[in-house]
């Protein structure tokens, strides 16, 4: 039987970190900051400041995942001035805790969700609102932006899972990772695509399988789905490539000039390449003791 794989080494969780942040701008992503076209008063800069900045936090050893996203906010708003990267700190921060514990991610991820204490609560909402997302309102039930004592994670999460895909991967164990996220990864290398078309289909079939939760809290339900409509018709036959460059730089265009950022496509898109570098990471640390293994 072989061993089990052990833990990663903090360094090693910061890199494929700030990898994730840097692969998700290198690809053509419609609607959103990349390095073909910036937009929504964001640069390409801003968001690789954020990836530096946050990393050390998002990664920092031993740390709960509320003390994590809480420090990795607080070091972007000081840093960049503005929320560029709240999603993808509460997908990532999860995410690193877990793979810091021997074993297969996915079930120390579930324990790590399931661990998750009021201590986590408050530096979970204390990152949400310094970061101030656009379009975030009040819950009838288990408001984060209330006063007193904090609400459960889950609970909160659960509350606003019907209506936040970020909230929604706290109580199904990041399910959208494991299945849309890595399922359009591996189908990408299957077909024999190279980065950074891989991410380009990754972000995509985020893009056409849902409706975005950002567009949904800033212009509506029905926004949101006739965005995700748009796009499959307009994409979802796309066959990746540099012959795609010019309808996928055409649809991003529109999106931009609508107001339109599907920024939950894109934090997904990021924590999907986070959360596969890790398990990569641990399956080599199981073949061969090294830098990267605790």
């Amino acid at each position: 039987m072989s061993a089990q794989a052990p833990g990663l080494a903090a360094a090693a969780i910061a890199e494929a970190y700030r990898a994730a942040c840097r692969a998700e701008l290198a690809a053509i992503k419609p609607g959103n900051v990349h390095v073909h076209a910036a937009g929504h008063r964001m640069s390409v800069a801003d968001f690789e400041a954020s990836a530096a900045l946050s990393a050390p936090h998002v990664a920092a050893p031993g740390a709960r995942v509320g003390a994590r996203a809480e420090a990795a906010v607080a070091a972007t708003r000081t840093g960049v001035g503005q929320n560029t990267n709240l999603g993808i700190v509460l997908l990532c921060a999860p995410l690193a805790r877990a793979a810091e514990r021997p074993g297969p991610l996915r079930p120390a991820l579930e324990a790590v969700l399931a661990e998750l204490d009021d201590a986590d609560a408050s530096g979970i909402y204390a990152a949400i609102r310094l970061a101030s997302p656009g379009g975030l309102g009040k819950a009838e039930r288990h408001d984060v932006t209330a006063e007193g004592p904090p609400p459960p994670v889950l609970a909160a999460m659960g509350e606003a899972a019907a209506r936040d895909r970020i909230a929604r991967a706290y109580v199904t164990g990041f399910e959208d990772l494991f299945g849309t996220g890595l399922s359009a990864l591996a189908a990408a290398r299957g077909r024999g695509l190279a980065e950074p078309w891989t991410t380009t289909a990754v972000h995509l079939a985020f893009l056409t399988g849902f409706p975005d939760s950002h567009v949904a809290r800033k212009f509506g339900a029905a926004a949101a789905e006739t965005m995700r409509a748009e796009a499959e018709a307009a994409l979802g036959r796309l066959v990746l490539g540099e012959g795609a460059r010019a309808a996928l730089l055409t649809h991003d265009a529109a999106l931009k000039a609508a107001g339109l950022n599907p920024g939950t496509s894109a934090d997904l898109t990021v924590a999907t390449l986070f959360l596969d570098a890790l398990q990569n990471l641990k399956l080599d640390c199981q073949a061969r003791a090294g830098a990267t293994c605790q």
